[in-house]
C-alpha cells in the first residue's frame, strides 16, 4: 500500500483529511486539548497514542464536533467539524458507543442507511465486518467482542472517506482483533482515510503510517513508528548471565536493568561498547540477543521525559 508518508511530498502539502489549529479544549480549570496543530493527509492510517487523560478522546469528539473548541478550529474534509458535510463523509465507531438493544445487527444497518444517499450493500458489509454469524440476533443477546464487531459495521455503512476508530479492537479475542486489522488495512488500501486510537502498541505499530502521540493535551511526536522508535536510540541487549541487575547499572551506557526468569535485559544508549564491558564482566554470556527499542519503549520513554519537564 503506497501511503502519502510514502512519498517525498511535505505531508502538509498533500489535502487534509482533518486540519487543526491552536486546537484547544478546557474544562473549567482542567486542559484537555492545549494549542493543538494538526494536518493529517489524505489517504493514512493515523494513530493517536497517549496514556489515560492525554487529549485522545477530546480531539477525537472536538473534530466530530461533539465538543466545541475552547479556541483554536478544526476542519474535517475541507468542512468545519460538525457540519452536515463532514458528518456525511465520515464513519465513527466510538469506545462508548452502543446501539438500539432491541434490533439485530442486520436492522441497524438498515436503520443507518436509511440517513445516507448512496449507502453501501448491507450484506457486503455484514461480510467485510464478518458477523453473519450473529446478524440476525438481536443487539441485547451479543457478547461484548460481537457488539464492538456490529459497531465497526456500522461505521462503514455511509461508504466514509474518513473512519474514526476509537479502541476499535477493545474486548475481542486475539483473532477478532487481526481480522479488524485486516479490514483496516483494506479500507486503506481502497482510499478510505483512517484516525485511530488504541492501547495496544503492538496495533498501532501493526497498522499506522503515522503516530501522534500526545501528553497533557499537546503533541509530542509526529512521525512514523520507525521514526519515533529511532528518537529514543539506544538499543536492548537480553541475554543469561550471572551480573545481577545493579551491577549492570554500572555499566557504560545502561539507562536500565531488569531481570525476568533467567535473562537479564537492558537498555542502553550505545549498545557496542554496553556489550564489551558486559563480555568483560562476565565472559560466559549466554543466549545474547540485540534489539532495537519497540514502539512501546519508546512512547514509554517520550511520556517519561514529558511528565519530568511538567513537574
Amino acid at each position: 500500500m503506497m501511503s502519502a508518508m510514502d512519498t517525498h511530498t511535505d505531508p502538509r502539502q498533500l489535502p487534509a483529511v482533518i486540519e487543526a489549529q491552536d486546537l484547544s479544549r478546557r474544562f473549567g480549570d482542567t486542559v484537555a486539548l492545549d494549542a493543538v496543530d494538526l494536518h493529517v493527509p489524505a489517504g493514512q492510517i493515523c494513530t493517536l497514542l497517549g496514556r489515560n487523560g492525554a487529549g485522545k478522546t477530546t480531539f477525537i469528539r472536538c473534530a466530530l464536533g461533539l465538543l466545541p473548541p475552547t479556541t483554536g478550529s478544526v476542519k474535517v474534509l475541507g468542512e468545519p467539524a460538525g457540519s452536515m458535510a463532514a458528518r456525511l463523509g465520515t464513519g465513527v465507531m466510538l469506545q462508548d458507543t452502543d446501539l438500539s438493544e432491541a434490533l439485530t445487527a442486520r436492522e441497524q444497518l438498515a436503520l443507518f442507511s436509511s440517513y445516507y444517499s448512496d449507502p453501501a450493500d448491507i450484506d457486503a458489509v455484514i461480510e467485510e465486518a464478518d458477523i453473519g454469524n450473529f446478524a440476525d440476533t438481536r443487539y441485547k443477546k451479543l457478547s461484548g467482542g460481537q457488539k464492538r464487531r456490529v459497531q465497526f459495521a456500522v461505521a462503514l455503512i455511509g461508504k466514509p472517506r474518513l473512519l474514526f476508530l476509537d479502541e476499535p479492537t477493545t474486548g475481542l479475542d486475539t483473532d477478532a482483533r487481526r481480522a479488524v486489522w485486516d479490514n483496516v488495512r483494506r479500507l486503506a488500501a481502497r482510499g478510505t482515510s483512517i484516525i485511530l486510537t488504541t492501547h495496544y502498541l503492538e496495533e498501532a505499530d501493526a497498522l499506522a503510517d503515522r503516530i501522534v502521540v500526545l501528553a497533557q493535551g499537546r503533541v509530542i511526536a509526529d512521525d512514523t513508528a520507525a521514526a519515533i522508535r529511532a528518537r529514543t536510540g539506544g538499543a536492548i541487549i537480553r541475554c543469561r548471565t550471572s551480573i545481577t541487575p545493579e551491577q549492570a547499572l554500572a555499566l557504560p551506557g545502561v539507562r536500565a536493568a531488569d531481570r525476568h526468569g533467567r535473562l537479564l535485559t537492558l537498555s542502553c544508549e550505545h549498545a557496542p561498547t554496553t556489550l564489551r564491558a558486559l563480555l568483560d564482566a562476565d565472559p560466559d554470556v549466554d543466549d545474547l540477543e540485540v534489539t532495537k527499542p519497540t514502539l512501546e519503549q519508546a512512547f514509554t520513554a517520550l511520556s517519561a521525559v514529558t511528565t519530568e519537564d511538567a513537574s
